[in-house]
């Protein structure tokens, strides 16, 4: 059973095509999303996967005093964490929630793009920061808001997203979603030179908008790209290979929970600690080894699905 979770999120700096197979309807390879919802998602098994990959193609790490290159560390340290290949043998120590879309980018009249979200999603990820333990969360923003000083405003209460055009509530300094939008950017960017000009964009380009505006956004403004396949004998397009794949658009941020419970291989040597639960240990792992930049998704050759990781409090 698992005893701990903790939030990391994932900025898409390239498309995400984490599909969920072919489908008879317009777009003939779609991303996968929740049934109840249509959110767009990432499984959690995807995400799982490619979070080892990323792991494996470590050199090495320095963890609980011991520096392991990468022999041991797959047999001392991943294999325990994640689970062996042949299943039967032992659980992993870690797991992971699907990834939800927390932020999804829209196209603005003014300011570029707008990152936009609902009070459904919001809620969702209170919740989830609650299971986390995370309780300095300000309070939620309400539908058709805007944080102070956003750029995207028209005559102070419009917002064009689109063709769309939204009527929100005049913002005010120390408002909900000013506060809201501040406490965001600064967990999803760290706070460095890098960083900057996405983490001011973030503190004042958020709109929240009703979940029915939210969830049409999502399903009508993902990226749709028609490709073909080109027979290699005459240098030409194949016959009916024409086919359609739906992408995240870069820029949107989803989250996930990491999960960690007590490792279940007689293998415990390196998550064991004195004064420090092995649940502890393993999330500790996690932490000081996910990469900053992993490939998630299909289409890897074509530059696609490349993610930018960012832990909650973790610089």
């Amino acid at each position: 059973m698992f005893k701990l979770a903790w939030p990391f999120f994932m900025i898409c700096e390239t498309p995400l095509h984490a599909g969920s197979g072919n489908d008879l309807g317009i777009v003939d390879l779609p991303v996968q999303r929740e049934r109840h919802t249509d959110f767009p998602k990432v499984e959690c098994s995807s995400l799982k996967g490619c979070i080892r990959e990323a792991f494996e193609s470590l050199d090495e790490i320095n963890f609980n005093g011991i520096k392991l290159n990468k022999g041991a560390l797959k047999e001392k340290a991943i294999i325990p964490a994640f689970g062996p290949e042949r299943g039967d043998l032992h659980a992993g120590a870690l797991g992971f929630t699907d990834a939800r879309i927390l932020l999804f980018p829209v196209k603005s009249m003014k300011g570029v793009f707008a990152w936009i979200t609902c009070p459904k999603v919001l809620e969702r990820f209170k919740n989830d920061l609650l299971l986390s333990g995370i309780k300095d969360l300000p309070g939620l923003p309400e539908a058709n808001t805007v944080p102070y000083g956003s750029n995207l405003l028209l005559n102070e209460d419009k917002v064009i997203l689109e063709e769309y055009t939204f009527s929100v509530e005049k913002p005010a300094e120390g408002d909900k979603c000013t506060e809201f939008a501040e406490w965001l950017a600064n967990k999803i960017f760290p706070s460095s030179e890098e960083y900057k000009y996405w983490l001011e964009k973030m503190e004042k380009d958020i709109v929240v908008l009703s979940d029915d505006d939210f969830r049409d956004f999502v399903n009508l403004s993902t990226e749709v790209v028609t490709r073909t396949k080109i027979d290699s004998d005459t240098g030409t397009v194949q016959n009916r290979a024409l086919f359609t794949e739906e992408y995240l658009p870069a820029e949107s941020v989803l989250y996930s929970l990491v999960l960690a419970s007590p490792v279940f291989s007689a293998n415990k040597g390196i998550f064991k600690k004195e004064g420090k639960r092995e649940e502890e240990m393993v999330l500790e792992f996690f932490c000081a080894g996910l990469p900053g930049v992993i490939q998630l998704g299909g289409n890897a050759t074509l530059g696609k699905g490349i993610i930018r990781t960012r832990i909650m409090g973790v610089e």
